[in-house]
């Protein structure tokens, strides 16, 4: 399989972003944004671990642009605490923040 071939993820709410590079977090992210919304889950967590936080910072800005997220915040200790993300979405777009 080649690095262009898309890649299957099952769309059920959490995508475990260790198994992608970071650059490709910004079309990651949004279709499966669109895709949750398709499917009508409203809230995500995004798993992008702990470390030095440089993907988190990558996915909340990211989540900061995407018009349908009205809000977000760390998980809870049982949902993977500072390592994930928790986005509410709605089925339609927000004015832009």
């Amino acid at each position: 399989m080649s690095s262009r071939d898309p890649v299957h993820i099952d769309v059920n709410g959490v995508l475990d972003l260790h198994y992608f590079k970071p650059g490709d977090l910004s079309t990651l992210i949004d279709e499966y944004i669109r895709v949750c919304i398709d499917k009508k889950i409203f809230s995500v967590r995004f798993i992008h671990g702990k470390g030095v936080g440089n993907i988190r910072r990558s996915v909340h800005s990211l989540l900061d642009r995407n018009p349908y997220v009205t809000g977000y915040k760390l998980a809870d200790e049982s949902g993977g605490g500072w390592g994930a993300t928790i986005a509410n979405l709605s089925p339609e777009p927000i004015n832009q923040k």
